[in-house]
């Protein structure tokens, strides 16, 4: 197994469980709301700042003290997917693979202290695969029409940059290829763009602004205008004091996301006129746009980076877990604390290293398939090319100067003449 490949996947799934059992406890919260309850987050026992509610108020669930949720908890069953097919994989498995995992396979789910199926725990646009795909039998790749748009696909997607390492473009066409079987629209653009940022931080000698450079150039619409924007805020905002920079952040991606920090889904908002959450090719989610922000201005710091971010309020999770993914992958396992580690694996009754080192094993196996195909394909370019100079049709400038095929009206159509076409 390789040695470098196996130490930033076991980095990248520490850095989703660490980000996320740090944001969960400060969920919706907003960023000045953090500072006045916790003064600044930045260990495993924080406590949930609902925690003292009753338990109906807060769904039965409790947070704190290294919990994960649901990021984590899909992030592993794209894993087991991957473990279960070892190949690539489409909006196909979406509708298979992942409703099994949500609906048919009970595990431990820490939030709800029981084991269960994961679509008691998931929120209803994640629920929205089992509905989509079980019961209403839709074609895969339209699973994620009608959707509440958000990052539910981008938040557990990494795995997906792992079996693509080095390759942005393929993540990124994977990434779609399958989440387009949960979200569409931005939501869907986000997890190509996350898989893709993942992708590239595999590759050796890399930074984080050429990470954000390669996004962009493959990012599209309001998702990528979004990352340029928290880009160029974040290139002014360097050594500058975490308020400001959250505050400087929030101003750039309000354009493309309305919801600013009234992010709770209560009784008050039933029948409210809102574009939030809907469609468009000018909107992009938060969390990804953040991450890599906080990214770029903690010059790629894997522990001040997640920090920076799940204290920024509002996802603080999802923020969490995708500054997490990256820059764990970036940097490998130098980055991970024992006493986190063992926390996060004794608080969910999780190994997240064996967890990790089976994926790592499992990517091996594609990702040394994808050589042997590119190999076979390169093989049977080369025969094509030796076999001479491949013809190409002549052309001709018409009266505009445009160039036009010539076509010899002697030589017979390839067609059968019931089936040519005057079109």
């Amino acid at each position: 197994m390789p040695t470098s490949l196996r130490g930033r996947v076991r980095a990248m799934l520490h850095g989703i469980a660490l980000g996320d059992a740090l944001g969960a406890p400060v969920e919706k919260l907003s960023a000045a709301d953090i500072r006045a309850r916790y003064g600044r987050v930045t260990s495993l026992d924080a406590r949930w700042h609902k925690m003292d509610l009753p338990p109906e108020q807060r769904n039965h669930r409790i947070r704190g003290n290294g919990i994960v949720t649901d990021d984590t908890l899909m992030t592993l069953a794209l894993m087991d997917i991957y473990a279960e097919t070892n190949r690539h994989l489409d909006a196909w498995d979406m509708a298979d693979g992942m409703v099994r995992q949500i609906a048919w396979t009970p595990r431990w789910i820490p939030e709800m202290q029981r084991e269960a199926n994961l679509i008691d725990r998931l929120f209803y646009p994640e629920k929205w695969i089992f509905q989509r795909h079980q019961l209403a039998n839709c074609d895969p790749r339209q699973g994620g029409i009608g959707n509440m748009v958000n990052c539910g696909a981008a938040m557990y997607i990494a795995p997906v940059g792992v079996v693509n390492a080095c390759d942005p473009k393929a993540a990124y066409d994977e990434a779609i290829a399958f989440a387009q079987g949960h979200q569409e629209s931005f939501g869907l653009e986000a997890a190509g763009a996350f898989a893709a940022a993942v992708a590239a931080a595999f590759i050796p000698g890399i930074g984080i602004e050429q990470i954000v450079e390669r996004v962009m150039a493959l990012s599209k619409d309001g998702t990528r205008e979004a990352i340029r924007a928290i880009a160029d805020a974040a290139s002014r905002m360097t050594g500058a004091e975490h308020a400001e920079v959250v505050a400087a952040f929030h101003a750039a991606i309000a354009p493309f996301s309305p919801m600013g920090d009234d992010v709770n889904h209560t009784k008050a908002r039933a029948g409210r006129l809102s574009i939030a959450y809907q469609p468009s090719r000018l909107g992009s989610i938060e969390e990804l746009p953040l991450a890599l922000g906080f990214a770029l201005v903690n010059g790629g710091d894997f522990r001040k980076s997640i920090e920076d971010g799940i204290n920024s309020g509002r996802d603080t999770d999802s923020i969490g877990v995708m500054a997490g993914a990256i820059l764990g992958a970036l940097h490998g396992e130098k980055v991970i604390r024992e006493a986190d580690r063992q926390t996060l694996d004794s608080a969910n009754r999780l190994d997240l290293t064996a967890a990790a080192d089976r994926f790592t094993a499992t990517a091996t196996d594609i990702l040394l398939a994808d050589r042997r195909a590119r190999e076979a394909a390169e093989r049977s370019r080369d025969a094509l090319f030796e076999e001479g100079p491949l013809t190409r049709p002549s052309a001709d400038l018409s009266p505009q100067g445009e160039v036009s095929m010539r076509h010899d009206l002697a030589t017979p159509s390839p067609l059968p003449l019931g089936e040519r076409s005057s079109r």
